[in-house]
C-alpha cells in the first residue's frame, strides 16, 4: 500500500494483513523489533511517531550500523488504518523467480528506474532467505558457480518440502557487512536466488552491477536517492491514517 505501515498489521475481523502474503510469509522477519520501538517511543512521546516511520528509521539505521551509508530521512508518515492480502500478493511485490523485465516494470510502477531497482537489489549484501525460495536456482539452472550451488545444496535439500524453511545468507561473502560483495557475487554467479542473477545475466542491468562490483561509493550514493525515493511511495500524511499506538492493530 505504499509507506505506511500496512504490513505491520495483524489479521482482524474486517482484513486479512499482509504478513501471509507470498512475497511476505517466512521471509520478512523483525516485527517484535519494531513493536518494541514503537513501546518504548510511546513511553517517551505518545501518538507523535508513526509505525510508518520507524520502519523508515530503523531501515536507515540497519544499513548505517553494519557499514552502510546514513542518509536523512524524511519524516511526517502516517500509519494506514487497514491492510490488503490481495494488492501483497498481486504481483505488486516481485518474487525471487522474477526474471529482468518483471523486476525493471514492477519498480518502474512505484516510480522507480532501473538503476534504483539495481541499487536497492544491492541491500541483498545482508539478510537470508529460505530454501523454497532458491531451491530451484541452486538445482536447475545453469548460470551459476558450480562450487557455490553444492554449498547451498548442503542445507537445502531438492525434495520439495524438506527443509523448506532452512536459511542462507543472501551473500555468501560478508553476510553481515553491509558493502558491494553482492554485485561481486553476481559476477561471478554467485546469486543466491534467480532474481538477484537475471541483474548480472547478458541483460540491460549488467553495466550498473559492473560499476556498482567496482566502485562501493557510486553503489552507496545511488542506494540512498533510491531508498529516499522509496521512502516517499505514497505516504499517508496530513490527517490521512492516524498514529498507532500499537503498529499490530488499529486504534
Amino acid at each position: 500500500q505504499g509507506c505506511d505501515g500496512s504490513i505491520l498489521l495483524d489479521d482482524t475481523s474486517s482484513f486479512t494483513g499482509e504478513k501471509t502474503a507470498g512475497p511476505n510469509a517466512g521471509s520478512v522477519r523483525g516485527y517484535n523489533v519494531i513493536d518494541d520501538i514503537k513501546s518504548k517511543v510511546e513511553q517517551v512521546c505518545p501518538g507523535v511517531v508513526s509505525c510508518a516511520d520507524i520502519v523508515a528509521i530503523a531501515a536507515r539505521d540497519s544499513v548505517a550500523i553494519l557499514g552502510g551509508p546514513q542518509w536523512d530521512v524524511k519524516l511526517g508518515r502516517r500509519d494506514s488504518k487497514t491492510a490488503s492480502l490481495s494488492a501483497a500478493n498481486n504481483g505488486q511485490l516481485p518474487g525471487p523467480t522474477s526474471n529482468l523485465s518483471n523486476l525493471i516494470n514492477r519498480f518502474q510502477a512505484k516510480g522507480l528506474s532501473e538503476r534504483d531497482m539495481v541499487a536497492l537489489s544491492g541491500t541483498h549484501t545482508i539478510g537470508q532467505a529460505r530454501c523454497t525460495t532458491f531451491r530451484d536456482r541452486i538445482y536447475n539452472e545453469n548460470n551459476i558457480d558450480s562450487l557455490f550451488a553444492k554449498t547451498r545444496q548442503r542445507n537445502c535439500p531438492k525434495i520439495n518440502g524438506t527443509g523448506d524453511n532452512n536459511l542462507a545468507p543472501l551473500d555468501l561473502q560478508t553476510p553481515n557487512c553491509f558493502d558491494n560483495y553482492y554485485f561481486k557475487n553476481l559476477i561471478n554467479k554467485k546469486g543466491l536466488l534467480h532474481s538477484d542473477q537475471v541483474l548480472f545475466n547478458g541483460g540491460s542491468s549488467d553495466s550498473f552491477v559492473r560499476k556498482y562490483s567496482q566502485d562501493q561509493k557510486s553503489f552507496f550514493s545511488d542506494l540512498v536517492n533510491a531508498m529516499i525515493k522509496m521512502g516517499d511511495i505514497e505516504p499517508l500524511t496530513g490527517s490521512a491514517g492516524e498514529i498507532r499506538k500499537n503498529c499490530a492493530r488499529v486504534n
